[in-house]
Order: C-alpha cells, then sequence, then structure tokens
C-alpha cells in the first residue's frame, strides 16, 4: 500500500538511501535537508519533491505525510560546537514531533550506539547509559521526549551502531573506517590502525539499515538497536579489505589521540529485543558487505 513519506537529511548518506528505497517501492516521497553536511549528488535519481529546510528551526508545510523518517541531525560526535549539535538535533526532534501531531504521521527517528559509551557488551536497550559526547546526549534526550510522548504519536527509535555503505562519502572525517581505509589501500598506503588494532565495532551495512527503517512502521513503539550483533577488530577489518581489494596490506599502528574515557573501544549490539518486536535482523555478512562497498568505491570514486 502506498503512503506519503517525509524523509528529513534526506540528501545524507542514510536519508538518501532510504529515500530511494521508497520511491523505489511505489511511495510518494519528499526529502527535507537544509544542505549544511549533506551531497545533493546523493539524490540525482531520486524524483521527488526536495524541500529547503532546517528543521531545528520554525517551519511549516502543506503536505500531509502518513510517516516521518527523522534522519536530520549534526551527526559528528566531534563537532567543534556542544551546544550547537544539542540545540539543533533537539529543537528538529520537537519540530518534527509537532509536525507528526498535527498530521497524525507515525514517527521513525535515528538514535546511536553512542547513548552506551564504554557500557557493557553486547550492549542492551535498558543497560545504563554512558554518553560520552554532545551527539549522543542530544540522542538520549531525544529518546526521553518520545517516552514522554507515548500514546500520542507513534514513535520507534533506531539506535545505529557502525553503519558504512555507499553515499556516506561526504561526511569526510567521521566517515566510516571502512572507507577511511579502502582509500589509503587504495592509494598504496599501509592502513593506519590505532594500537593495536584490537578495538572492535558493530559494523552494519546501510542497506540493512533501510530495512530496519521500514520495519519500524509496524513495530512496537520503543528504542530498539540496529546493529549485527556480531563484532569485528580493526584488525580483521584489514584483512576483508585485503580479501576485496586483493590486496596484502600490513596495518601501520599509531598511538590512540583521543582520550580513552570518551572513545568507545567496543560496540557490539544485543539484537534480541529487535528480532522480537522489531521483526528486523541484519541479513549482510561482514565479509560479503566489504566486497560489495569496494565493488561500489571503485566504480563510482576517484582515487590518484
Amino acid at each position: 500500500m502506498s503512503m506519503r513519506a517525509l524523509v528529513t537529511g534526506g540528501s545524507g548518506f542514510i536519508g538518501s538511501q532510504l529515500a530511494l528505497k521508497l520511491e523505489k517501492d511505489g511511495h510518494t516521497v519528499t526529502v527535507m535537508d537544509d544542505f549544511f553536511s549533506a551531497d545533493p549528488g546523493n539524490l540525482k535519481a531520486f524524483t521527488g519533491r526536495v524541500i529547503r529546510q532546517d528543521v531545528s528551526q520554525d517551519f511549516d508545510t502543506d503536505e500531509k505525510f502518513d510517516s516521518i523518517f527523522h534522519q536530520a541531525a549534526i551527526t559528528d560526535p566531534r563537532h567543534p560546537n556542544d551546544d550547537e549539535v544539542f540545540k539543533r538535533n533537539v529543537n528538529g526532534f520537537k519540530n518534527i514531533l509537532n509536525l507528526a501531531k498535527n498530521h497524525g504521521s507515525k514517527v521513525v527517528y535515528a538514535s546511536t550506539a553512542g547513548v552506551y559509551g564504554n557500557g557493557p557488551v553486547p550492549m542492551k536497550e535498558e543497560q545504563d547509559k554512558e554518553c560520552t559526547t554532545s551527539y549522543a546526549l542530544s540522542k538520549l534526550e531525544m529518546e526521553k521526549i518520545a517516552k514522554d510522548n507515548e500514546g500520542q504519536v507513534h514513535l520507534v527509535g533506531l539506535r545505529y551502531f557502525n553503519v558504512f555503505g555507499p553515499h556516506e562519502i561526504h561526511k569526510g572525517r567521521p566517515a566510516s573506517m571502512i572507507y577511511h581505509l579502502w582509500k589509503q589501500m587504495r592509494e598504496g598506503k599501509r592502513p593506519r590502525l590505532f594500537q593495536w588494532g584490537e578495538q572492535i565495532r558493530d559494523f552494519i551495512y546501510v542497506e540493512d539499515v533501510v530495512k530496519a527503517n521500514l520495519c519500524a512502521l509496524t513495530a512496537t513503539p520503543g528504542v530498539y538497536n540496529v546493529g549485527t550483533g556480531v563484532g569485528t577488530s580493526f584488525n580483521q577489518l584489514v584483512t576483508y579489505l585485503n580479501q576485496a581489494m586483493g590486496t596484502h596490506f600490513e596495518p601501520e599502528y599509531f598511538e590512540m589521540p583521543f582520550d580513552g574515557k570518551t572513545y568507545q573501544h567496543h560496540t557490539l549490539a544485543d539484537i534480541e529485543k529487535a528480532k522480537r518486536h522489531l521483526h528486523f535482523e541484519a541479513e549482510w555478512k561482514m565479509g560479503e558487505a566489504v566486497k560489495d562497498y569496494v565493488s561500489f568505491l571503485d566504480a563510482n570514486i576517484l582515487v590518484p
């Protein structure tokens, strides 16, 4: 059944993939983005309406939406202005929530595994939170606001773990390690890792994240982890890249430049709640996802 959908941050990494998938599935899709940190090129295949708007500022629209996928945010955990990150992200969510109330829209919004900090793994939705960045704090505040509005709007929050894949390159420094390591190796350089490459991430391919957003439309309202439940060390990641690229690079290790308390050393999603109530489970295996992404990068990205 066709729906009218709004995707905020729709020219960004996940937002653009989601907008294109929704349009491909026959839905009427509107994208809203201020292009503050996005790439208009991500929407070159998109044929729907694009509204240039900062959702953290007051706005109105004459369109009615059945569903709102709220991806817009300052997502860089090391953005230089903590107050700006918190205010823009939280105010944007409040504005989208008001829009949803006016239209009777369902809302699926992006949260982050950053709320867990260096808490115990596998990370469960109900465990104590250890936010170490303003970005994570803003997402946790959004979750609290959503909880305060339970019963008024269908709200599902998705705590993304370490997402990677096509359409992320415009993010620059905050783009995935997979992209940055591929770029180094493509340039003939050894991949640089923090000592000693034993840090672990729950990497998840962007196509699975899009799938989770669609599952959220019919899920029980709440907050869910969106990860694979499988951890990959940085050393293992280099192995996957070597296999996909046909190379044999050894890592070059260097000293960790970040405060050990604010840097997440190990992320791993507990996926049981998502399986039961979101009816979501990642399909892409890490080696296959890296191979697919490398094929995309080789075909689309120019590296000297």
